[in-house]
């Protein structure tokens, strides 16, 4: 995966006139001194050292021939710069604006600056790149912007900069050659954007549009659905399976429905197996792949626990029905799903039909339409837990955050890059409490260009302390990556039995939810304090640009284990469910309206040219407006506080009035093939409504398809890349994974095996404890009462005549 390349063929529907960005989006507003041009010597007209012109410098990386060139072929006086590779193996080479204060454009936190340059080109393998001087850690690589065009006479690209993060007081600039063939550039302007910031005007309560608001929907959710997914229609479909009921498992009762947002209806779907617990993601083509779920709940003798499949679905949107594709070559109950570049996906972990853990990956090909003989799937007979996120990188490695599902973490540091082509796994070290990060929340942070993953939350059902408040961040562009400690998460109210008393100390949650918002931020919400007990209400929005929370207004419902939140194409995020141990469900469902969505008028896409797009291409939308970003951003494919797919992808501007050229990346690794919500925002942050554009690969490779522009983020880490371990069947795991102990009531109530920590060890405390999180009558399942809760003998725990 790390070095295969894809060749997509561009398409470009955009065409940017001469001078089409001197002032942006404000052509109508008259030139100020913010448009002058901030690059020294653009016509490499003044020579300087090293063969290079005054204020110019070579770079770049890899293996490759390279010429820097400085030649009479100019666009206008008498010099131009060309750069040619003529052999490649990997790597790039640019002329860059130099990285020195006397040379570097300053630049201000906050504002935006429109690039421009006349080119021509021999090789479709170019681009726009920048870098940023960070005020605190020096210069660095920051995005790539535009990929070139090939073309054979001068012709100008223009693109706009993403708003200047806070610490960078100067950026370069230049076009990376990053194929054999040639790039001569000419002419190089910057000027900085206008800032006519929109009116904000509050359409709500001050609170409202501080915090946003919380509605909880009349009509509930007819079904106990734990995985949410969005469909290319904007439909959400909502997976419940047996819904954890051994009543409805035995009976066969599986259920999934569709949910409408337009108008709040939900269709009760067929579901032909229990997807309990299934893993899932969306295909290219909009359908959703669903892996293994249920084959058997976990028996109260201990003889075995939960039981994981090897069938396979696929459920359609156009038609709302499951079809079955061929098996899984193991079982997987809690598998993980992660779409690569090509369309493939891979699977690890979860829990055999035998009930021990699977050791075995799985990849479907999405060429063939089937999942792929354990042959022909690498494999390193490793555990990987259940629902490992994993999370897939730049240059097609997948980063396993830490989080994950029931227990300690996998052995070593508890995060690790997996590199499936070379079949090795190496250990990233930081990651604060790893054995108490199970049901945290792992994001690739906006946009997905950065690399950067954010991890939240977590505790542990073995041991059952205090959920914690932890996060980590870490940067993937750095050669050795490792997590660094985040902002705590903000506490809220928890109800331990006798109603909501605010958090203290570390107190934090686990069965946390994140999410994605079109604005840049992270929503973070939901969770409890212990395993299936202890709802915490609190929510906030997490800026990446600041590293900071935000407290906001709180789901009023409780979203525990089971709970799942998600982006609707309208900008609102959507909470359902949450099953707490005494067996109950939570049918209610919240929709939440963030503060943007209370400021004013929204912006418009007036009108999107094609729906269908290729990598690197150049796409046109209108706008009623001025902008300041446009992105895509994958739907949810969530449940268990997991969707390792989750993801914001940057589209660079090139503004015409209120034309607006959406620059697409060439690597698929960043935007995997498939549908996406395309928003468009304002300065204000302020979200359009979601369009859906279709990016996916090209049919067929022609001499001027441009191949994915991949780094060598994260190359040296420090730890030893470990191969494949001795081939094995499985994993040894407890039947009491899930935390329960299964002597106690039916199978979907959920007695801990280890109490919190504030409930004492005796029948009379832990009895007190089931009492005020509501359990019902537990009769004795066997003869075993290993929590000392019958001491009456009459096979009931917890009656009268236990607590004498």
């Amino acid at each position: 995966m790390r070095n295969r390349t894809v060749r997509p063929r561009r398409r470009r529907t955009a065409l940017v006139g001469v001078g089409a960005l001197t002032a942006g989006l404000l052509l109508a507003v008259p030139q100020s001194a913010e448009a002058a041009n901030l690059v020294k010597n653009p016509g490499f007209e003044t020579a300087g050292a090293d063969d290079m012109p005054y204020c110019w410098e070579k770079s770049g990386w890899g293996d490759n021939d390279v010429t820097f060139e400085t030649t009479n072929d100019a666009h206008s006086g008498g010099r131009a710069m060309k750069v040619s590779l003529s052999r490649r193996t990997d790597g790039d080479r640019k002329a860059l604006i130099t990285e020195s204060a006397d040379c570097a454009p300053v630049v201000s936190e906050g504002r935006q600056y429109d690039l421009s340059l006349w080119y021509r080109t021999t090789t479709p393998d170019a681009s726009i790149t920048l870098f940023r001087h960070d005020t605190t850690t020096g210069w660095q690589y920051w995005t790539d912007l535009k990929t070139l065009d090939m073309q054979g006479s001068w012709s100008q690209a223009t693109v706009r900069t993403p708003v200047i993060p806070t610490g960078t007081d100067r950026i370069t600039w230049g076009v990376s050659v990053y194929g054999t063939g040639s790039a001569t550039t000419d002419d190089y302007t910057m000027e900085q954007v206008p800032d006519v910031p929109p009116p904000v005007t509050c359409t709500g309560t001050n609170a409202q549009c501080a915090n946003g608001r919380w509605d909880v929907l009349p009509t509930r959710n007819p079904v106990r659905s734990m995985h949410s997914v969005v469909l290319n229609n904007g439909k959400v479909l909502l997976i419940a399976g047996s819904g954890n009921s051994e009543v409805d498992f035995a009976a066969g009762t599986f259920t999934s429905a569709v949910y409408d947002p337009a108008d709040g209806t939900y269709q009760v779907i067929p579901t032909p197996k229990d997807m309990f617990c299934a893993g899932h993601v969306q295909l290219q083509d909009g359908r959703v792949l669903v892996m293994s779920g249920n084959k058997a709940y976990a028996a109260a003798d201990g003889s075995h626990g939960y039981e994981g499949y090897k069938d396979s679905y696929l459920f359609d949107p156009a038609t709302e029905t499951y079809t079955r594709t061929n098996d899984l070559n193991d079982g997987h109950w809690y598998p993980s799903a992660t779409e690569l570049g090509n369309g493939d996906v891979v699977s690890f972990g979860g829990l055999r039909e035998d009930s021990t853990g699977s050791v075995t990956a799985e990849r479907w090909s999405d060429a063939q339409q089937k999942w792929l003989p354990s042959s022909q799937v690498n494999q390193t007979w490793s555990f990987w837990g259940l629902y490992p996120s994993m999370i897939l990188m730049q240059d097609g490695r997948l980063f396993y955050s830490g989080s994950h599902v029931f227990g300690n973490n996998i052995p070593g540091t508890g995060a690790a890059l997996y590199d499936y082509d070379a079949n090795t796994v190496t250990q990233v070290p930081g990651l604060q409490a790893k054995d108490e990060r199970d049901q945290s929340a792992s994001v690739l942070l906006p946009p997905a260009q950065d690399q950067r993953v954010l991890t939240l939350g977590g505790g542990n059902i073995d041991t059952n302390p205090d959920a914690g408040r932890l996060t980590d961040v870490i940067d993937l562009k750095q050669a050795n990556p490792a997590y660094v400690p985040g902002p705590p998460i903000p506490q809220g109210t928890v109800d331990l039995g006798d109603g909501k008393v605010e958090q203290t100390g570390a107190q934090g949650k686990m069965y946390v939810s994140a999410v994605l918002l079109p604005d840049g931020t992270v929503l973070e919400t939901g969770g409890a304090l212990h395993n299936r007990a202890d709802p915490v209400y609190e929510t906030s929005l997490y800026d990446p640009g600041t590293g900071t929370f935000d407290p906001v207004a709180a789901d009023p419902e409780a979203r525990g284990y089971h709970s799942s939140a998600f982006l609707l194409p309208d900008g609102r995020v959507m909470t359902t469910g949450d099953n707490p141990g005494n067996g109950s469900w939570n049918h209610n469902v919240s929709l939440y309206t963030p503060p943007y969505l209370l400021k004013g008028p929204r912006p418009q896409i007036t009108s999107l040219i094609d729906t269908e797009w290729t990598y690197g291409d150049t796409q046109r939308i209108t706008v009623n407006r001025p902008i300041a970003k446009a992105e895509l951003i994958r739907p949810a494919a969530v449940t268990h506080s997991s969707d390792p797919n989750q993801r914001f992808v940057d589209l660079p501007l090139s503004v015409d009035g209120d034309n607006v050229d959406l620059n697409v990346t060439s690597n698929p690794n960043l935007a995997p093939p498939g549908w996406y919500m395309l928003f468009a925002v304002d300065a204000g942050g302020i979200p359009s409504l979601a369009k859906w554009v279709h990016l996916t690969g090209p049919k067929s490779l022609t001499p001027d398809t441009a191949s994915a522009h991949i780094h060598t983020f994260a190359n040296a880490p420090k730890a030893k890349a470990t191969g494949p371990q001795k081939k094995r069947t499985s994993e040894q795991v407890p039947t009491t994974l899930s935390g329960c102990d299964r002597h106690y009531g039916t199978a979907n109530t959920c007695v801990p095996t280890t109490f919190p920590p504030t409930v004492k060890n005796t029948p009379t405390s832990r009895c007190t404890w089931l009492s005020q999180n509501n359990y019902p009558r537990l009769k004795l399942n066997g003869a075993d009462d290993p929590l000392g809760l019958d001491a009456d003998g009459d096979g009931v725990a917890c009656g009268k005549g236990d607590l004498g």
